[in-house]
């Protein structure tokens, strides 16, 4: 078969998956030249591209699947529409969501103890008093999981150790995170009495359009003066202008960001320029995460190519369009 990726970021995916996948066919365009190449596709794997309608009827493939978790570029009314299978690999089956609970942790303490003061102090020498900055210790402090699926729960568990209070809002009112006390857990419609408790924000919950900047400038307002935001989810779900004004009035203290509102993100921005860590989309890019990911994509591929259903469907077409390739699921 031959496999497309809808971007040539992500490398270490196409190199895992080649060992796995001898005798198909792995390609790598960018989403300007997708259209070129489409029609030579019979599995899609989206990335962070956008795969809509157009680009869908562009092609004879029959499965999106995406190496990962998240779908919220792919267009899965038109698929299904089309009679395209989307799939998709579950973050905590995969060892993805336990790699990005550890970043998100790591990002609070970077943040925490004021890693970018840090860096500028060991760039200095000398010519700064040794032994400072002074960091923030994390014991006693009040944590907001946004989110409670796999990557929130990882996060609760990991937490727990810490000795934090963790509160969590959630879209499943009633989830729990056997083992971790948790103080308190609000519905999503009342995020702001939650967020007016933290003093660390962790954006992990799903992506969905009508999420588009779910923290934007009046839930900071409800925010401490002084909290830390970390996002390992996905960029949209955080309005970059509110928190570059946030972060100028010192509202926000300090951000923590692995996904950003374009992808790649031009480091240019002025928020940039303020106490920021950016890391590029690396939360999940683990040796476990990885390995486990890839896994279930070559089995998924082996039972496509059988002509079985795939695993982990996001849909179910009533009508199944055959791949170029002459391939159907049963």
């Amino acid at each position: 078969m031959k496999i497309l990726f809808c971007a040539e970021a992500f490398p270490e995916a196409r190199t895992r998956l080649a060992a796995l996948l001898p005798d198909d066919e792995i390609l790598a365009f960018p989403p300007e030249k997708l259209g070129a190449h489409i029609a030579e596709a019979d599995v899609v794997v989206p990335l962070v591209s956008r795969v809509d309608e157009t680009l869908i009827r562009q092609g004879t493939f029959g499965l999106i699947q995406q190496y990962g978790v998240g779908l919220e570029t792919v267009d899965i009314d038109a698929a299904t529409r089309n009679g395209v299978m989307v799939a998709r690999i579950p973050s905590e089956e995969s060892g993805n969501a336990a790699s990005v609970a550890e970043h998100a942790i790591l990002l609070m303490l970077m943040l925490s103890r004021r890693w970018n003061q840090i860096a500028q102090t060991r760039e200095q020498g000398t010519r700064v008093a040794w032994g400072s900055p002074a960091g923030q210790a994390m014991l006693g402090k009040t944590v907001c999981i946004l989110g409670l699926g796999g990557v929130g729960r990882e996060l609760a568990r990991r937490l727990s150790g810490f000795r934090v209070r963790i509160v969590t809002v959630d879209d499943h009112p009633g989830r729990t995170v056997p083992g971790v006390e948790i103080a308190r857990s609000y519905p999503l419609e009342q995020l702001a009495g939650a967020l007016a408790e933290a003093d660390y924000v962790a954006l992990c919950i799903n992506y969905t359009p009508d999420r588009f900047h779910l923290i934007g400038a009046s839930e900071i307002a409800a925010m401490k003066k002084g909290v830390f935001i970390v996002n390992v989810a996905r960029g949209g779900l955080l309005d970059p202008d509110a928190l570059l004004a946030a972060l100028r009035a010192g509202q926000i203290a300090g951000a923590g960001l692995d996904v950003f509102w374009d992808e790649p993100v031009d480091m240019a921005h002025p928020v940039f320029r303020e106490n920021v860590i950016a890391t590029p989309h690396i939360a999940g890019v683990t040796d476990v995460s990885y390995e486990s990911i890839a896994k279930a994509f070559a089995e998924n591929m082996k039972r496509y190519a059988a002509g079985e259903k795939p695993l982990y469907l996001a849909n179910a077409p009533a009508r199944l369009r055959a791949a170029g390739s002459g391939r159907n699921a049963r």
